[in-house]
């Protein structure tokens, strides 16, 4: 009882000194997949969010957009960098890696591991709750 209540006490008072503008959400760092390059230079960084599909004008890849931007935080907290690719005549070395049939996304922890992969669009909530439950992320939670 009293770790909990020291873990409000503390946390109502650290609020307001982490209290940020409310004008814009911060974007979420998006990446076209082709100037990515490997995934190398995100390991032990951020967690990269695929998106593939093949055009722009796909109501799934515009539908999963639409998620992201609706909810941009819950993605900056959780480190995401998102990568997208939409032409499928560059073969990107991603494209290559992930052999994509029309839309897909795909979750890449820190550790480089592949998490999730997936036909269709999820909301961030459940592409949040996916990366709550990874080692790492778990790991970041209790350190904080």
């Amino acid at each position: 009882m009293k770790a909990t209540l020291a873990f409000v006490i503390s946390t109502f008072f650290a609020v307001p000194g982490m209290a940020q503008s409310v004008d814009e959400p911060p974007p979420v760092p998006t990446v076209e997949a082709a100037d990515a390059g490997d995934l190398s230079q995100f390991l032990w960084k951020n967690r990269v969010l695929v998106i593939f599909s093949d055009s722009p004008g796909d109501p799934r890849f515009t539908e999963q957009i639409g998620f992201i931007e609706a909810r941009v935080d819950d993605l900056v907290d959780r480190d995401v960098i998102v990568l997208i690719d939409t032409d499928p005549a560059t073969a990107s070395t991603l494209r290559q890696k992930f052999r994509p049939r029309g839309f897909m996304l795909v979750l890449i922890g820190k550790d480089g591991n592949v998490y999730l992969r997936k036909p269709r669009p999820w909301k961030v909530r459940e592409i949040s709750r996916s990366i709550d439950k990874m080692p790492i992320r778990r790991e970041e939670m209790r350190n904080r």
